[in-house]
């Protein structure tokens, strides 16, 4: 069987950080947050430390990945790379500093172990959960 070519450009590499939770340690924190009273009428923010990162580090150990990028892509199909422009390029997730007021849940949490980006790409890449109805195809 000959191996397939495919294309691949990236234009742009960017610097800006995004934070890459995984779903089911957000589900965690939300029930440990709902129970505790220092929680109450308080914003809090799912920023783990170890989790920030940037698009160039996120692709980098990834470099044998195949990635198609398209000019235009119609509704639905661009949503993902709307998410992912949010993300990386206007840095949305990390644009704001926190104060010290803030209450950031794994610093709130220090005793859950919430799952790494590294640990996250393994899941996705290894063994990859079957998408639900909602998520990108």
């Amino acid at each position: 069987m000959a191996a397939v070519k495919r294309k691949v450009l990236l234009t742009i590499l960017y610097y800006e950080k995004a934070v890459l939770n995984y779903e089911e340690d957000i589900a965690v924190y939300t029930i440990k947050a709902a129970d505790d009273p220092r929680t109450v009428n308080r914003v809090v923010i799912y920023r783990p430390h170890n989790n920030i990162i940037s698009q160039l580090e996120l692709i980098s150990p990834c470099v044998y990945t195949i990635f198609q990028f398209y000019a235009a892509l119609p509704h639905p199909a661009n949503i993902p790379v709307a998410i992912l422009h949010s993300l990386f390029i206007k840095g949305d997730t990390m644009s704001y500093e926190l104060d010290k007021d803030d209450l950031e849940a794994s610093v709130l949490y220090p005793d859950f172990k919430y799952t790494t980006v590294d640990q996250l790409l393994d899941i996705l890449l290894i063994n990859p959960p079957s998408p639900a109805s909602a998520a990108f195809g």
